[in-house]
């Protein structure tokens, strides 16, 4: 069974007992967090696809752990008699959640 949810506008596909990277979440580690923004279910044969969600659908996960991704090059070039350059990095912040539960509209599969 996996579901489709969505997180700060990000759509994110999860299955029972896997981690999933998402945006940051303010939420300390070991936090349990609800999602109802289920946008699809899917088990075995039978699909659900929400209009736009599923009402009654939640993703339960806990918050495994909090971290930085890899390290991105910013890098700015004017062009001109001055020859301006600017370089810099950026980390982006993420949240690794563990998929613990997914409840459908019709049934609830537990790890």
């Amino acid at each position: 069974m996996y579901a489709v949810f969505e997180v700060a506008g990000n759509q994110y596909r999860a299955e029972v007992g896997e981690k999933v990277q998402v945006e940051h979440l303010s939420q300390e580690v070991g936090a349990k967090v609800e999602f109802d923004k289920v946008l699809m279910v899917a088990d075995g044969e039978n699909v659900t696809v929400g209009q736009p969600t599923i009402s009654g659908a939640k993703v339960l996960a806990s918050v495994a752990e909090q971290g930085k991704g890899k390290r991105t090059l910013v890098f700015q070039y004017r062009i001109g008699g001055k020859r301006h350059r600017t370089q810099a990095t950026h980390r982006q912040n993420y949240t690794w959640l563990q998929i613990e539960e997914i409840v459908g509209a019709d049934a609830a599969v537990a790890a």
